[in-house]
This record gives structure tokens, sequence and C-alpha cells, in this order.
């Protein structure tokens, strides 16, 4: 008897401990994610979008982006013979195994942070264009600051895990968006496998989804203690280019699954849509006091496209408001009112209302100007 009583107390001990399919989902979930659609602006997704996160090497997106536009300046070029610091060679994590002193060119570091990682590469050249990581950082954050990244701040240019270093999966969709507009990265961005040093060092891309997602574009992986597994990756298909975001994944399989699951759900489940404009309801507005009683109105932003869900542009619904009357003098793109389009009550998109030319207000030699022009005309 004895023994079958430790037998049933030790299986509910051990059914305790059980945790709900549920319960597992939570503690490994991502703890931020978002889907942007960069040609709109629109937000698909958003789960936790500005919860400030370590970033782990996605870090290097942005030293990618400056890197771009000094290449773009002419500030620095591929050929650029650069000289690794004992500093560099002294890098942890994911290397290519710099030597101190050893010479190699901009475009082989490049290609080793961007398909590897390499940190050793990324300090490399964030000294060759700075003088120093900690300069480099500040124009990292300069930048960032730019970009309007309100939830991110860099303490290094590789990512590792550092107090007061930390992003958002927003800020991190708007500077993936950013560097993609380069298309000088997009070939080493879908390179699977390279060598350096004459085939004596090995790169493998370190993003997984380069051989098997459709209209991949790139993308930039990452991975700390602190920060999980992080991953931001840039997809299109015919008018759709997305930016889609996870930060601390509990796992390198759910980093690429979860991105995949976001770009899957852009891409199946919504269309570029153009907003209808009814002219009928633009009409004048009053204008007091003025050299005209009334001023033409129209969309500020015209002819710009927003998402929706496919199969729904039946369903959107435009809403138009106005001031009642203006003070004159009006001058031309002054605010006159509001245009939105919904969807189900979702806002899709909004564009301000406003003048279309000035109206000065009325004065003594105005009044004779206009008073001579009839009497002329009679």
């Amino acid at each position: 008897m004895k023994k079958i009583v430790c037998i049933l107390i030790s299986a509910a001990l051990a059914l305790a401990f059980i945790v709900p399919p549920e319960k597992i989902y939570a503690e490994t979930a991502s703890c931020a994610e978002f889907l942007y659609e960069i040609n709109t602006g629109q937000v698909i997704y958003s789960k936790n979008a500005d919860m400030k996160l370590p970033m782990a090497s996605v870090t290097k997106l942005m030293g990618l982006l400056l890197w771009a536009e000094d290449i773009a300046e002419g500030k620095l070029s591929l050929d650029d013979k650069i000289k690794a610091s004992s500093y560099a060679s002294n890098a942890e994590g994911s290397v290519i195994w710099l030597s101190a002193g050893e010479t190699l060119t901009a475009s082989e570091l490049l290609e080793a942070v961007i398909v590897s990682s390499a940190n050793d590469a990324c300090i490399a050249l964030a000294e060759n264009s700075a003088g120093s990581e900690a300069a480099f950082v500040k124009r990292m954050n300069s930048r960032a600051s730019e970009l309007g990244m309100t939830g991110t701040r860099y303490a290094n240019c590789v990512g590792f895990d550092e107090s007061g270093h930390y992003t958002t999966a927003r800020d991190t969709a708007v500077l993936l968006a950013e560097v993609m507009k380069h298309d000088i990265y997009r070939g080493w961005f879908l390179t699977w496998l390279d060598y350096l040093r004459g085939g004596e060092t090995q790169l493998v891309n370190t993003n997984k989804l380069v051989r098997t997602y459709k209209g991949l574009l790139g993308g930039k992986t990452g991975t700390t203690d602190n920060a999980g597994c992080c991953f931001a990756a840039c997809a299109e298909r015919g008018e759709l280019r997305y930016a889609a975001v996870v930060l601390g994944c509990g796992s390198d399989d759910e980093r690429f699954s979860t991105v995949k699951e976001l770009l899957d759900y852009g891409f199946d489940s919504f269309e570029r849509f153009t907003p209808e404009t009814d002219f009928s309801k633009l009409k004048p507005i009053k204008v007091t006091h003025g050299a005209s009683d009334k001023v033409d109105p129209i969309i500020k932003v015209q002819g710009a496209d927003c998402v929706i869900r496919k199969g729904r542009a039946a369903d959107v619904k435009y809403e138009y408001t106005f001031v009642e009357e203006c003070k004159a003098p009006v001058e031309a793109g002054q605010f006159l009112g509001e245009y939105l389009v919904t969807l189900d009550g979702a806002e899709v998109f909004r564009s301000e209302i406003v003048a279309k030319n000035d109206v000065p207000k009325m004065n003594f030699f105005l009044c004779l100007k206009m008073i001579l022009r009839e009497l002329i005309s009679m």
C-alpha cells in the first residue's frame, strides 16, 4: 500500500509541473512583432512594437545604412583597403578571424558583415569611417534620431548586450526599409555561401529564408543571451513590399517561422488600393473679408495608394469634413478639412483637405481695382 501511495504522489507531482500548451506558447512567443508595408507606410500587424528591447546583431543594419550612404556620397569605395586594428581583431562572437594589421577591401568586409554577421569586420569598417567605434556609434545614434527612431539607442556597433543598447520592432522596420533603398547590398543579402581569402574563409548566410522564401530581398539576424533570437526581413511581391521584424524569440526556428508567417499574412491577405475622390464633395468654402468670397478645396495627397484586405474594395467608406468658413487672408495649402478612408471602421488612408489658391484680404486698393475692372468691362 505504501508503494502505491508513493507512486500516486510522484505522479501527481509530475503532473503539477507539466505546463499547458498555451503556457508554453506564451513563454516562447516573440516579445515583439511588427509587419510594415513599406511603399504605403501602413502598419499591417503590431505586437509590443514600441517595447524597448536588446537587438543583438540587428544593430548592424544601422552601420550598413551609414556605409551605403557614404558610398553614395563618395566617402567610401568598395575598393578601399581597410587595415584591421588590434581592437577589431579581438572582437568575439561571429568573426572572420581578422588579424591586427591585416588588410581587406571594404567590399570584402561588407560582405562578411551582411552574410555572416562578422563582428570584427563590422568594427574595422566603423573605425575606418569614424576613427573609432565610439565615434561611429555617435553617428549611428544621430542617424537614428533623423529617422525618427525614438525608441532606439546604440551603445556599440555590433549588437553586444550592453546597458543602454536597445531598439523597438517599429524602429527596426523603419531602419530596414531605409537600408533596402540601397541596391548595392542586394547581391550579398541574397548570397547563401561564399568565400574570402581565396577560399580559406567560408561565409554562410545567417538568414535561412534566403534559399526558401519567394520575393525575399534580404534581412538581418541577431542572437545574444539577453536579446534572444531576433530577425528583420524584407520581401517584395508585385506592388507590395514588407518589412517584418521579430525581437526576443525563444529559438532560432521560431524567429524564422514567425517572420515567414508575418510575410505570408501580408502577401496572402492584402492588396494595394487607390482611394477614389468624389469631386462633387469638394465644394467651395466661404471666405469672409476676402478679395473673393470663396476658395476651392483640394485633397492634399492625391493618387496615393494604401493597403486593404483582398476583395474588400467595395466596402471602403469615404468621409469628407470641412471647416464652415475661412477668414481672409487664406494661403494656398491652408487646412480646410480632412479626407478619411476607412474599412470596417478602421482607418486605411487619411489626407488633409487644403486651399487650392490664395485669397488675399480685402482692402481699399483691391476694392478700387475690382470696381475699375467692372467699369472697364461694361
